[in-house]
C-alpha cells in the first residue's frame, strides 16, 4: 500500500479514537498526548504481521491491538508518511535474549525521504524476564514476560508529509518487532527561572559521563540556604545515589526531552547507587526532567528507585518522564501531593501507588506504558519498607490518566482506603489483568494497632473507558476489564458512574468473592449507572458482559446501562434494576 495512503488511514483511525474518548459530557478522558502513535501493522512493510493472539506469554498479546511486525532479514523495513511535524521519536520494539539473559544488541535505521538520517542502537537488556513472580533474568525458567522496551530519538526533522521508513540493515541474526512509533514535536528547552542557582556552577558537566551526584547534593544545598531553585539546564547527568529533598527543596530541568538523570549500569546492581529523589518533607517540587535508571530484574526486597515519597506533604512532581527503574513514583504518607503531565515507562515495577497513609493525593493526566505491575495504584497497607502510617488515607485522586500495556497486574488498581476516586481515566490493551480492579488482595489492616484502612466511604470509578481489557492474570487466570474482588475482606460503597467497556478479551465487569470461603466476600451499597458493556470475550470464549461469580455476595443497583449479557451464578447476590 502507498505509504501516504497508509498514513492517511492510520490518522483516521486515530482521529476516530480520539474522539471515542470523550465521555458523554463531551469531556476528555485520559492524558494529554502530545505525539502521534503510528500502528506497525497498519504502516507499509515487507515484515511479517503478528497477530492478533490473547494468551499469556505472547509477544503478541503484549502488543498494542495485539498486532505487531517482525523483521527478520536484512533490507526488512517498515513506512509511514507522518501526519505533522515532529522532532522527536519513540520506537517500541522486541528484541530475542540471549542464552544467558543478558540480552543482544542489534539496530535499525531511520530513514527520512529516503536519507538515512539515525542509527537506532537497540539492546534486549532490559526487557525480558521469566519465570514465576518476582520473576528472573534466566531464560530457562521459561514463561517469558516483558517482551518490549522503547528508544527515545530527538533532535530530528521531519514536516507532514515525509516518509519515514525503519530497515534493518545488519546482519547479525537477531530478529527486531516493531509494536508502535510515536513521533513529537518537542518544544525547546525551557529557560532558567529567575534567582536560580545552576548545576553547572557547582561542577556538573552535563555530558553523562562523570558522576554529577556531588555536584547536584552542593548546589541542592546552597539552593535551601538561599532559598532558590536548583536549576538543571540541558544535558545528561550521571546520579549515583540518593538525592534526599527537605522542605522547600526545588528541582527544575529544561524539560523531560532535554534535562536527564541517568544511573551508572556499572553501579546499578547496588540499591544505595540508584537514581532516586526522595520527597521527605514540605513544599517540594520536582519538574521537567527525565530519569533514566538502569534496571533489568526486580526485587522487592530491595526498595524502590525513581521518585520516592517518604512521609512528604504539599509538594509536586511534574512533567518527569521515569524509565527503566523499578517504580516511577512510589509514596508512603503523601498528604496533598500532586503528580501532574508524567510519563512512566518500561518499569519493572508500578508507574505510581499511593501507598500506606496517602491522603488528599491526587495523580492528573499523566500516561504509563509497559510497566511491570500496576500502571496506577492506590495501596493503604499498614507499613511498608519501615514508614509507619501518618495519616487516615483516601480522598486520592487518579484523574484524566492514561494505562497501556502493562506486562503484570492492572491499568488502576485500589486496594481500599476511604472515598478515594477514578476519574475521566482511559485504558486500553490491558492484556495481564484488569482495565480497573478494585480489589481486597492485599492487607490494609493490623489488629495490633487497631489499624484498619479497608474501603469506607464511598470509592467512585466515573467517566472511564476501558479498551481491549481483562487479560490473563499470572495468579488468577482470566480477569475482567473491571473487576470487584472481594477477597480478604468485604467491601461496602461504590459507585461506578458513565463507564464505557468494549472488546474485552475476557469479562467485561466482574464481581467475584474468595472471601466468602472465610467469612468476608459481601458487596454492598453498590450502584452502576450509565455503564455501558459491549462485545466482551474476545480473547477467550465462553465469558460474559457483567459475570457475578457463584461466590459472590451481596447486591448491586444496576441503573441506565446498556450491558450486553449478564450472568448471575451466584445465589446469594441480587442485581436490583432502576
Amino acid at each position: 500500500m502507498n505509504a501516504k495512503i497508509t498514513s492517511s488511514l492510520l490518522c483516521l483511525t486515530l482521529a476516530l479514537a480520539g474522539a471515542a474518548n470523550l465521555c458523554n459530557g463531551g469531556e476528555r478522558i485520559g492524558a494529554d498526548t502530545p505525539w502521534t502513535t503510528y500502528e506497525a501493522e497498519a504502516m507499509k512493510t515487507n515484515g511479517i504481521v503478528l497477530g492478533p493472539q490473547y494468551a499469556a506469554h505472547l509477544v503478541e498479546t503484549e502488543s498494542s491491538g495485539q498486532k505487531c511486525v517482525k523483521l527478520t532479514e536484512v533490507g526488512g523495513f517498515m513506512e509511514f508518511a507522518a501526519s505533522g511535524e515532529a522532532n522527536a521519536m519513540v520506537v517500541r520494539f522486541s528484541l530475542p535474549d540471549s542464552q544467558d539473559g543478558v540480552g543482544v544488541e542489534t539496530s535499525l535505521t531511520l530513514f527520512i525521504n529516503g536519507k538515512a538520517a539515525r542509527t537506532l542502537a537497540l539492546t534486549s537488556h532490559y526487557s525480558r524476564i521469566y519465570g514465576k513472580y518476582p520473576f528472573t533474568n534466566n531464560p530457562a525458567d521459561g514463561t517469558n514476560r516483558n517482551y518490549y522496551d522503547e528508544i527515545r530519538v530527538k533532535d530530528l526533522l521531519i514536516t507532514k508529509g515525509d516518509v519515514i521508513r525503519l530497515q534493518k540493515n545488519t546482519a547479525d541474526g537477531h530478529y527486531c518487532i516493531v509494536d508502535l512509533v510515536d513521533l513529537e514535536n518537542v518544544p525547546a528547552p525551557l529557560a532558567a527561572p529567575a534567582n536560580a542557582l545552576s548545576v553547572l556552577d557547582f561542577g556538573a558537566s552535563g555530558k553523562g559521563v562523570t558522576d554529577d551526584t556531588t555536584a547536584l547534593k552542593n548546589c541542592l544545598a546552597e539552593a535551601l540556604k538561599q532559598g532558590r531553585t536548583v536549576w538543571v539546564p540541558a544535558g545528561e547527568y550521571k546520579v549515583t545515589g540518593d538525592i534526599l529533598l527537605p522542605s522547600t527543596a526545588s528541582i527544575q530541568g529544561a524539560g523531560m526531552w532535554h534535562t536527564t538523570f541517568v544511573g551508572d549500569a556499572a553501579l546499578y546492581g547496588k540499591a544505595d547507587r540508584r537514581v532516586r529523589f526522595k520527597l521527605m518533607g514540605k513544599g517540594i517540587r520536582l519538574a521537567d526532567f527525565a530519569i533514566l535508571g538502569k534496571l533489568n530484574y526486580r526485587n522487592d526486597d530491595e526498595p524502590n528507585d525513581g521518585v520516592v515519597g517518604a512521609v512528604c506533604s504539599d509538594s509536586t512532581v511534574a512533567n518527569i518522564w521515569i524509565e527503566h527503574t523499578k517504580t516511577g513514583a512510589w509514596i508512603y504518607n503523601g498528604t496533598r501531593l500532586r503528580i501532574e503531565g508524567c510519563r512512566f515507562r518500561n518499569l519493572l515495577a508500578d508507574g505510581v501507588n499511593l501507598c500506606t497513609g496517602s491522603n488528599g493525593t491526587v495523580v492528573e493526566n499523566c500516561s504509563a506504558r509497559g510497566t511491570g505491575d500496576d500502571c496506577f495504584a492506590i495501596w493503604p497497607t499498614v507499613s511498608d519498607q519501615g514508614y509507619v502510617q501518618d495519616v487516615t488515607p483516601g480522598n486520592n485522586v487518579i484523574r484524566h490518566c492514561t494505562g497501556q500495556l502493562p506486562f503484570l497486574a492492572n491499568g488502576i488498581s485500589v486496594y481500599g482506603g476511604a472515598s478515594n476516586r477514578v476519574e475521566d481515566c482511559l485504558l486500553t490493551d490491558i492484556t495481564t489483568a484488569c482495565g480497573i480492579l478494585i480489589s481486597t488482595t492485599f492487607p490494609t489492616s493490623d489488629d495490633v494497632r487497631k489499624i484498619d484502612n479497608n474501603f469506607s466511604g464511598t470509592t467512585v470509578v466515573r467517566n472511564c473507558e476501558l479498551v481491549r481489557c481483562g487479560g490473563d492474570d499470572h495468579d488468577w487466570s482470566w480477569r475482567g476489564a473491571l473487576q470487584i474482588c472481594l477477597d480478604r475482606r468485604s467491601i461496602s460503597g461504590v459507585l461506578l458512574s458513565n463507564i464505557n467497556i468494549r472488546d474485552s478479551i475476557s469479562d467485561g465487569l466482574s464481581i467475584v468473592a474468595p472471601g466468602s470461603k472465610k467469612g468476608e466476600g459481601t458487596l454492598s451499597h453498590a450502584r452502576f449507572e450509565k455503564v455501558s458493556v459491549a462485545n466482551s470475550s474476545i480473547g477467550t470464549p465462553s465469558r460474559h458482559a457483567l459475570w457475578i461469580r457463584e461466590d459472590a455476595v451481596g447486591g448491586v443497583t444496576l441503573a441506565d446501562s446498556k450491558i450486553d449479557e449478564i450472568k448471575n451464578d451466584s445465589t446469594h447476590f441480587t442485581i436490583r434494576r432502576e
